[in-house]
């Protein structure tokens, strides 16, 4: 599962969200720069360089898998974790069951309620086009424009960079064993009530119609150190699509777990 490592320092594990792999986290490493933190990428099962062999046919078993290679990777290292979408869901069950270690906790874009039809989403709304743009997309346009709020040469730039290759390698057969059963058992906010309280960050799209923002700020109170972020002009990539701010935030983050 471990795709690679970035880095040198303490130990921050990114994983990615469905249908994509580690390579949507890349821009993160950039943003770390020379900060004391290595970034551990994950690739989970439907990813082209873990798919051959993976048995994983619920999220609670890719949940199980993710904690065993984390703890056989790091052994008893403390580590920061980050989620994006499906992977946010992951990093929150990640630090609720190894909260002892874990020096904090970010998503991007979460996924807070696993079953779409009980998800408060916004309409989709896309705020910029560039029409030369998605005439020279080719065969991207259509992956393109279904997730993409801001549509304009920077963001199918990201686009292409960091998420087709993901979408491309993608196993569908994995993805659909998976998808069949994507809910974890209960949410780690409920299983484990009690407040978390090591720095956390969640950053939300304002135009994010695939899981929205609204189930996440509803968690506010069991998040006392968290830094709630709920970005115009950006949807389910939010950190491709503002990447400005979302890196100020993150790197924010990393300050807060450094102090």
């Amino acid at each position: 599962m471990i795709a690679r490592e970035i880095g040198s320092g303490r130990p921050l594990v990114a994983l990615h969200g469905f249908g994509v792999d580690h390579r949507i986290m890349l821009p993160l490493a950039e943003w770390i720069g020379n900060a004391p933190w290595r970034l551990v990428l994950v690739d989970l099962p439907w990813a082209e360089s873990a798919a051959r062999g993976a048995t994983a046919s619920s999220t609670r078993e890719v949940a199980h898998d993710v904690l065993a290679e984390i703890d056989d990777h790091l052994g008893d290292e403390p580590f920061a974790v980050i989620g994006n979408s499906y992977g946010a869901m992951l990093a929150r069950h990640v630090a609720h069951e190894r909260r002892p270690r874990v020096r904090g906790l970010a998503t991007l874009a979460g996924v807070f309620r696993p079953a779409h039809h009980e998800r408060n989403v916004p309409e989709r709304t896309v705020v910029h086009v560039e029409s030369p743009v998605l005439d020279a997309a080719g065969d991207a346009r259509e992956a393109f424009e279904e997730i993409s709020v801001i549509q304009d040469a920077a963001s199918f730039a990201a686009f292409q960079r960091y998420v087709l290759p993901g979408l491309r390698g993608a196993d569908a057969a994995v993805m659909d064993r998976i998808a069949a059963d994507y809910a974890l058992d209960g949410a780690p906010e409920e299983r484990h009530p009690e407040p978390f309280t090591a720095p956390t960050l969640h950053v939300f799209g304002r135009q994010d119609d695939v899981v929205g923002y609204e189930d996440g700020l509803a968690l506010r109170n069991h998040y006392p150190r968290a830094s709630f972020a709920v970005l115009d002009g950006a949807g389910h990539n939010v950190h491709l699509e503002q990447p400005d701010v979302t890196g100020a935030l993150f790197r924010e983050w990393l300050a807060r777990m450094d102090r």
